[in-house]
């Protein structure tokens, strides 16, 4: 058995409702398992996936996270199949996600920002959220912020919104 996430990519921002889509099979039909979790809560579901001749099908699952009572902003999307023979989880794909909602309460959407100069974290979270302490969100949203002090001119930041 063989899977291939598609969506979401790694760091993706979701919202309450992820959609997991990929490719899985290798036997005439299959089921698998998909796990949405970030260590302190989860959201389970299986779905089939196959050809019917033993190749791979396409898959699509959404998946409704609103009532999660989840606490931390990166959760992990893992789809994964279960051994017949001993119950052991088999072949697991796992995607890192970020949790719009942990971030921005009533998460809808994110914008993207393109830094100019002279522009800071403080000043961008100032700007769209009316309070510039409120950075640690554009952190969050970017995992390839590793040092909030040091954003650079053309760097795309995501900012997290509620409509």
């Amino acid at each position: 058995m063989s899977i291939e996430i598609q969506q979401p990519q790694p760091h993706d921002i979701v919202g309450d409702t992820v959609m997991i889509a990929g490719t899985a099979g290798g036997a005439f039909e299959a089921n698998f398992n998909y796990r949405v979790t970030e260590g302190h809560d989860e959201v389970t579901g299986h779905f089939m996936a196959g050809d019917g001749i033993g190749g791979h099908g396409q898959f699509q699952v959404s998946v409704d996270v609103s009532a999660a009572a989840f606490t931390l902003h990166t959760a992990f999307v893992e789809v994964f199949h279960v051994s017949a023979r001993d119950g052991a989880e088999l072949g697991t794909r796992v995607v890192p996600v970020i949790l719009g909602r942990l971030l921005v309460p009533g998460y809808r959407t994110y914008l993207e920002h393109v830094v100019s100069s002279g522009e800071t974290l403080w000043g961008i979270a100032q700007t769209h959220y009316g309070n510039g302490s409120l950075y640690h969100r554009l952190v969050h949203a970017n995992p390839g912020i590793t040092n909030p002090n040091q954003i650079s001119v053309g760097d795309l930041i995501r900012v997290p919104r509620a409509l």
